[in-house]
């Protein structure tokens, strides 16, 4: 069972999951507009051999308002954060999964602290993300309505907005006394996205510890080309597709998803060499 608790990561209260029991710890960093929790099917399917520790990152979820005062959406602060929470559990070095953004943090934390990082998981996390390599590389958020009468009529308003499945972003939605709306900040996100617009491929390359690169073949903001070079030029590197797939291959095959991260993490030795 996935426990919420709270650290405090450079004197700021961040949220996280962490479903306790013995196994080998495995930080898991969610992607944009994401929540810790989306890692929980992995958590339980990966029990009780691996312990998944999700962190809910700056800017999402419960973690939002520990933020707010900062500001700061820039890629040194993610990658701070998840240092410092790395340090603050003592799970270090530890292999770390991440989704999108989450993968982009795992790899550039691997890069420059590699004492922390023993193995990567990096779920459509691209390294590079600009165009006209990826066509999107920013959703744009900022008219997304900030209260509806309903968690309905919050998703209609949202899938108005060109979002077919508005269901990934409703993760994020609570009620509240003006009615339903999102733990994330629209103008936030779109910092934070901003941040993360760029050529990342000295940060993928900049390590040597252990990849499974996982890739949804349907995806939009991975390209395939990219993925494959992506395994191409890094030695020790791993590329997992999945037909069909789209951009959350946790969501489309919670089930292959696990596999294929089972099958990497039981294939690392008792003590995983840092990168």
């Amino acid at each position: 069972m996935l426990t919420e608790a709270t650290a405090v990561v450079r004197g700021r209260p961040l949220r996280y999951l962490d479903p306790g029991g013995p196994g080998r710890p495995v930080l898991a960093l969610h992607g944009h507009f994401g929540r810790a929790r989306a890692f929980a099917g992995l958590a339980v399917a990966l029990a009780p051999r691996h312990r998944i520790i999700a962190l809910e990152q700056r800017g999402h979820g419960r973690s939002a308002d520990s933020v707010a005062d900062a500001g700061d959406f820039g890629r040194a602060a993610y990658v701070a954060d998840a240092a410092d929470f790395v340090e603050v559990l003592r799970l270090g070095p530890v292999p770390v999964v991440g989704h999108s953004a989450g993968g982009l943090t795992a790899f550039q934390l691997a890069a420059w602290q590699p004492e922390l990082v023993s193995a990567l998981v990096v779920e459509e996390g691209g390294a590079e993300n600009r165009r006209p390599r990826v066509a999107r590389p920013v959703l744009d958020v900022g008219d997304w309505p900030r209260r509806a009468p309903t968690l309905a009529g919050l998703r209609r308003l949202v899938e108005a907005r060109g979002i077919p499945d508005a269901g990934y972003f409703l993760e994020s939605a609570v009620e509240r006394a003006d009615g339903w709306g999102f733990l994330f900040d629209p103008d936030a996100m779109m910092a934070s996205q901003r941040a993360a617009v760029g050529d990342w491929w000295a940060d993928w390359l900049g390590s040597t510890c252990p990849a499974l690169l996982v890739h949804g073949t349907a995806s939009t903001v991975l390209p395939t080309p990219l993925a494959t070079e992506m395994m191409d030029r890094r030695p020790g590197t791993v590329l997992r597709t999945f037909p069909g797939c789209g951009h959350w291959v946790h969501d489309d095959d919670p089930a292959g998803f696990a596999r294929a991260v089972r099958a990497f993490l039981d294939a690392l030795p008792a003590a995983a060499p840092t990168g």
